[in-house]
């Protein structure tokens, strides 16, 4: 039985809201992992100061560089993303490859970051303390934590994707208007 929606109920504003955005949804599923995608961007940016401290502070090979290859990364991942599902066509293979190889080296990169952060603080001769005013290497140790976990996140999402899409397929959104249920077969004929 389809349910009827009134708009001027007190939650029929908020329910064909929660349709549209499902409906948009079952239309473009990868825009779940798209956003997911967005997040783990957004939180790496967020805390680039820290991460730029750290590699000042630190100063260890190749902290720069990775630094600098996760950003890069997550741009092209983002963009290798939305050119791999096409509106109605089918999945674009080698670009659907070409995200995981950049979410590897993302991947690759945190974990290379971390290890040189963790290096650093327990060196034999004058390793870095983390004080109060190096805290920020703390914040930064603790966002790679993070960043690998949305990292993984993410690609889980791409790789889910057509099982969650035949899911939300399954959702009804169909909207039954008033009046309709005693219309008559429409003749054709002339």
């Amino acid at each position: 039985m389809k349910e009827k929606t009134n708009l001027s109920a007190p939650g029929g504003r908020c329910k064909e809201f929660l349709r549209k955005q499902i409906v948009s949804l079952k239309r473009k599923p990868s825009t779940i992992p798209m956003v997911m995608m967005l997040i783990t961007f957004i939180v790496y940016s967020f805390n680039l100061t820290s991460m730029s401290d750290t590699t000042a502070k630190i100063q260890g090979v190749g902290m720069g560089l990775s630094q600098f290859c996760i950003m890069l990364f997550s741009l092209l991942s983002l963009v290798c993303l939305m050119n791999a599902f096409p509106r109605r066509k089918k999945p674009n293979v080698p670009m659907i490859a070409l995200m995981y190889g950049m979410l590897a080296i993302i991947a690759y990169c945190d974990i290379h970051y971390r290890n040189a952060i963790m290096a650093a603080l327990t060196r034999a001769e004058s390793p870095i303390q983390v004080t109060e005013s190096t805290a920020y290497i703390a914040e930064a140790y603790n966002m790679l934590g993070t960043h690998l976990t949305l990292i993984m996140v993410s690609a889980l999402l791409v790789a889910l994707l057509p099982l969650y899409s035949k899911l939300l397929r399954k959702i009804s959104t169909s909207v039954e208007v008033s009046g309709n249920e005693n219309m008559g077969q429409i003749e054709l004929e002339d």
